[in-house]
């Protein structure tokens, strides 16, 4: 059986991981922390999906999800990558 890639499903928002320069600007733009954002593990199925895919660790990075179906329009969240 052919392994599914989940980032492909239509039902899983778009997960973008920040470059080093924009996690940077993000967090100085709004004046917080990377503990300050709400979390995500990398136990998610999408997390490791992402590392799978881009053959990198993401504990300790930031990734930008958008949601596009959401009630007020398209939605964008960030979350802190932790153990």
């Amino acid at each position: 059986m052919d392994k599914v890639n989940i980032l492909e499903h239509k039902l899983v928002s778009k997960h973008i991981i920040l470059s080093i320069e924009e996690e940077e600007s993000f967090l100085k733009k709004y004046n917080i922390s990377r503990n300050n954002l709400p979390l995500i593990k990398t136990s998610d199925p999408v997390i490791k999906a992402l590392e799978e895919q881009e053959n990198i660790l993401l504990k300790g990075r930031i990734i930008k999800i958008i949601r596009p179906n959401s009630p007020a329009g398209e939605g964008i969240y960030y979350r802190y990558v932790v153990e």
